[in-house]
């Protein structure tokens, strides 16, 4: 049985990349359709609440406009999943394949295409055009003062437009060369992460999973062989 959402490891070192990991990535199992983490419009509010992209206070606000107008609650969750798969594109166009990226890995034709990627970020701008229109500037009294824009005035919108603001951010501000993609053809998930290593020599999602389960998959092949060539 897949986790709950609040259960899935945030691996990725930004919430824009811990979105986009709320898809099953990499090769399909069974000819199945990968598993989205985002089921439904309870499982969003409580997701964007986890990764600290709202607080409690707007969380309740965010519930209660959707359970007032469900249509504008499969319209955020609708948003959400296309900011989801429109970053996922533009960051796999923009790493090296032997970085994690689309070369080589069981995926969507559209994966690492800088055509898509292209249009992915024509959608990406339209919905942060859309979530700055609704935002506000704030007088911060905090030492030194400042004038912050807010994004989320609008209770029915609050969680689609933080995470389109989350998705510009982590576009404009995250050393894209650094992120890798769990290497789906070594038996990785394909989930996106930012390597904070010093090195830069993380390749895994997380070592104690997909890393663990290839070394113990390459172990198995190597002890096969042996059987095999043994006289």
């Amino acid at each position: 049985m897949p986790l709950d959402v609040c259960q899935l490891p945030l691996v990725g070192g930004h919430p824009a990349l811990d979105l986009v990991n709320t898809l099953e990535r990499g090769a399909p199992l069974d000819g199945k359709p990968p598993y989205d983490f985002l089921s439904d419009t309870s499982a969003l509010l409580r997701w964007t609440a986890r990764v600290g992209l709202i607080g409690d206070a707007e969380a309740d606000r965010a519930g209660q406009a959707w359970r007032d107008d469900p249509a504008a609650a499969h319209a955020g969750l609708a948003a959400v999943r296309d900011i989801r798969e429109g970053l996922h594109l533009v960051v796999l166009a923009a790493i090296q394949p032997a970085d994690g990226g689309a070369a080589g890995d069981p995926g969507g034709p559209a994966e690492g295409d800088p055509i898509a990627a292209g249009a992915a970020l024509v959608g990406l701008h339209e919905r942060w055009s859309g979530a700055a229109a609704r935002a506000t500037l704030v007088l911060d009294r905090g030492d030194p003062p400042q004038v912050r824009l807010t994004y989320g005035t609008v209770p029915a919108m609050l969680i689609p437009d933080r995470i389109a603001e989350a998705a510009l951010d982590v576009l404009r501000t995250a050393d894209l060369p650094r992120v890798r993609r769990c290497p789906v053809a070594e038996g990785g998930c394909g989930w996106l992460f930012l390597d904070q290593s010093r090195n830069g020599s993380r390749r895994w999602c997380r070592m104690a999973d997909c890393g663990t389960t290839a070394k113990a998959r390459r172990l198995t092949e190597r002890r096969r062989a042996a059987r095999v060539g043994a006289p």
